[in-house]
């Protein structure tokens, strides 16, 4: 499990020396590679990896688990128990734009992350410059064709090639430690403190180049559920963090040997034979980070489809034994379109830092505030404790952030933007769902008016099982009665059925259906999944014959009421909300192709709102 978080969790931040020393230096700060300079980056890229990933997020943020699982919507589910409703709007605010920063993200990642690796044929070769962005296209083309074929082939290679990666990082760094160990000396924090002091504005904007040294902190968190905090833990305490710090320490000591190799730290450290497989291995390791962050993005799309936060989408299972293998298509080709406009527009990986470090920081700040909550909340921690820990990881975000924020217009509002949009899609998609439903409930018959109805219309009783989809639990779903109404039949077995995502991953498989008796000859099926799990209707046939009730896909006919909705006179603002929301429905997948019932079985009713 060690080896394979290694391969999997460590894809991003383990490429971050491919840059971050590079972009520490460039025009814009005006610094000179002097002793002094060198130290200050190299203590400072310590101390922040120490400070955020070591004790913020290993130690503390991991705490913060549902049923072992993390990520940032998690953090917010969380977040939001036990907190006046207020207050767990709040958050529910935040964890949503925590969210659409990750998106942003999962733009600019595999964008920087393979033209860096790229440009490393420039050291080499000069004249191959032009080839770099045509080439990373090329390799981002054949990484989200594959994605369709699932990662677990592909996947029992990441850690073994991640762990070479990490060893000749380690390697190459140790070279030039070697060669002037008073690098070392960089590790007290005294010279971050001297560079901060010595050059104060240009120090403070110098943290947006340096928190790309912690870039996928939060995939950490995010992937706690598919190997466990333990073998995070030892993968980074034992293996990788030593690796960077000893690959950043020999860059620092090259620059202060040979200022030449400001151009590209990196691939200097390597020797001239030894340039061009580096590259191969830098352009493999950077597949794999982007990997990571794809299969984030396909997790995070699933979690906010069951959560309500968007409309049904196609997933597809990629694995018959593991749960987490799935792709979305809809998402990876969106995610391709966008890193393909990034690549064209910026052209260049030293371009993309300022996006790159916005998008990070905005989520590193938002998992603090949230964090926090869980810890004086679930766990029950003191309050003036909970807020001193609060104070001093914030004390170190907001400064993060901050330096970022001011290069908005250099590539800043890529992320910005992204996140925006992705927050007002779930945020209108969760509200104007949610009165959809408010409104359905309302106009929806009691049990007891569609007995007098049924008593009315005394209609002819057809052998076989009518399963309804209810929307909610109360009352009886519009289907039925236009199905009463129009037809003037009833089956003789009826079931309303109900899905319930819980606030929970998992559900265990004995809990997934309950079946409550409405009458002689109907009953209300109940099915409950967690966030992380996808229903399929033979399951749920299986389930029910566990518990007695036939169900049978060969003789079953399914009722579903489809809503036509048309806006009503409202306000201009209101008026946009809902033509998205109609946008959106119109172009969700319908609920019975997401548990996968069968097109012959499936008989849709119409029903006409206002919204």
């Amino acid at each position: 499990m060690t080896i394979a978080a290694i391969g999997v969790v460590y894809g991003d931040i383990g490429t971050s020396p491919l840059y971050t020393l590079h972009e520490c230096f460039s025009p814009h700060l005006g610094v000179k590679p002097d002793t002094s300079v060198v130290m200050g980056f190299l203590s400072l890229i310590f101390w922040a990896q120490l400070l955020v990933v070591s004790i913020k997020y290993l130690a503390f943020v991991m705490r913060a688990d549902n049923q072992g699982e993390g990520g940032i919507l998690t953090l917010m589910s969380l977040a939001g128990r036990n907190t006046p409703y207020r207050t767990t709007t709040v958050l529910l605010i935040l964890g949503l734009i925590g969210g659409g920063l990750f998106y942003g993200d999962s733009i600019i990642t595999p964008a920087m992350s393979v033209l860096s690796a790229l440009e490393g044929v420039e050291v080499m070769a000069p004249g191959m410059a032009r080839l770099v962005v045509p080439a990373s296209i090329l390799v981002l083309l054949g990484l989200f064709l594959i994605q369709r074929h699932g990662t677990a082939t592909v996947g029992k290679l990441f850690g073994p090639i991640m762990i070479l990666w990490f060893v000749v990082l380690a390697v190459l760094g140790l070279r030039q430690i070697i060669a002037n160990p008073q690098v070392l000396a960089a590790l007290h924090p005294g010279w971050a403190w001297h560079f901060a002091i010595t050059y104060q504005f240009t120090a403070f904007l110098a943290l947006g180049a340096v928190v790309l040294s912690i870039t996928g902190g939060e995939a950490l968190y995010a992937d706690m559920g598919h190997f466990g905090t333990r073998p995070i833990r030892l993968a980074w305490f034992w293996f990788v963090s030593p690796a960077l710090i000893l690959n950043y320490f020999g860059q620092g000591a090259l620059i202060l040997n040979d200022p030449r190799a400001l151009d590209n730290p990196f691939f200097r450290l390597a020797p001239d034979w030894a340039v061009m497989p580096l590259v191969l291995l830098a352009t493999v390791a950077t597949i794999i980070a982007s990997q990571a962050v794809i299969s984030g993005a396909f997790s995070m799309t699933r979690q906010a489809v069951r959560m309500g936060y968007l409309p049904n989408m196609k997933i597809l299972h990629t694995s018959e034994n593991e749960e987490g293998q799935i792709y979305i298509p809809f998402v990876n080709w969106l995610l391709f379109a966008a890193i393909l406009v990034v690549i064209l527009l910026f052209r260049e990986s030293g371009k993309l830092a300022a996006a790159y470090g916005i998008a990070v920081t905005g989520t590193m700040a938002i998992t603090t505030l949230l964090a926090c909550y869980v810890a004086h909340y679930n766990w029950h921690w003191p309050l003036p404790v909970v807020k001193v820990i609060g104070l001093l990881l914030l004390a170190i975000d907001l400064p993060f952030f901050a330096s970022n924020l001011i290069k908005v217009l250099d590539g800043g509002w890529l992320p910005l933007g992204v996140g925006a949009l992705t927050f007002v899609v779930m945020a209108i998609w969760k509200w104007e769902h949610f009165q959809l439903l408010r409104q359905i409930s309302r106009l929806s018959l009691s049990l007891e008016q569609f007995n007098k109805l049924v008593a009315q219309e005394k209609p002819l009783r057809i052998s076989g099982t009518a399963v309804y989809m209810a929307r909610t639990e109360q009352g009886v779903p519009h289907a039925l009665i236009h199905n009463l109404r129009h037809n003037h039949v009833l089956h003789e077995r009826n079931l309303l059925m109900t899905f319930r995502t819980q606030d929970t991953p998992y559900v265990d498989r004995d809990k997934h259906i309950e079946f409550k008796p409405l009458g002689a000859d109907m009953q209300r099926m109940i099915v409950t999944y967690g966030f992380n799990e996808t229903p399929e209707i033979e399951t749920l046939c299986q389930l029910a014959r566990e518990q007695g009730v036939m169900l049978d896909l060969n003789s079953t006919t399914f009722f579903f009421s489809r809503e036509t909705l048309a806006s009503t006179r409202r306000g201009l603002f209101a008026r946009l909300r809902a033509h998205l929301f109609v946008f959106l429905r119109k172009n969700a997948l319908s609920p019975h192709d997401v548990i996968h019932i069968p097109p012959g079985r499936v008989i849709e009713m119409g029903l006409q709102l206002k919204i």
